[in-house]
């Protein structure tokens, strides 16, 4: 794909390089005992903090019932767990276990031990230019 510096032409190659950043330390979670799915909803409550079912759904972007499914799959890996509102019986809360946060820091090392050992392949230069470019990103993503 040939490279333009117009808005449009910027945000294709950003999105084409996000997408095989991701793919690339996918391979990583294939050692995990979760699949993307689960790792995903994992990291919203383990970062998020106790949510509802409805939070994590809208986090992921996907509808309930689906949620359902995933966090239902991850309780019973003991990766999660529910809690009652105490003021408001209808609101269950999920938080992540021990073990859960355990699971999901342990997925999240091998994926930046992945990248890294790509990292180090790179010139001094290089690496300047990237932490620049990870700048601008993180800049441009604010709220």
């Amino acid at each position: 794909m040939k490279k333009s510096s117009d808005g449009e032409g910027i945000a294709q190659s950003l999105h084409s390089a996000a997408i095989r950043v991701l793919r690339s330390v996918r391979g990583a979670d294939r050692s995990s005992s979760l699949n993307a799915a689960r790792l995903s909803a994992l990291s919203v409550v383990v970062y998020g903090g106790p949510m509802t079912l409805g939070q994590i759904a809208e986090a992921e972007q996907v509808r309930p019932p689906t949620m359902t499914r995933i966090i239902q799959a991850l309780e019973e890996q003991g990766l999660i767990e529910k809690r009652r509102d105490q003021r408001d019986r209808r609101n269950v809360y999920l938080s992540a276990t021990r073990r859960g946060k355990r699971v999901l820091i342990e997925a999240r090392n091998r994926r930046i031990q992945m990248l890294a050992q790509s990292v180090e392949g790179l010139e001094s230069v290089e690496k300047k230019i990237l932490l620049a470019a990870i700048d601008v990103v993180t800049k441009m993503l604010r709220p």
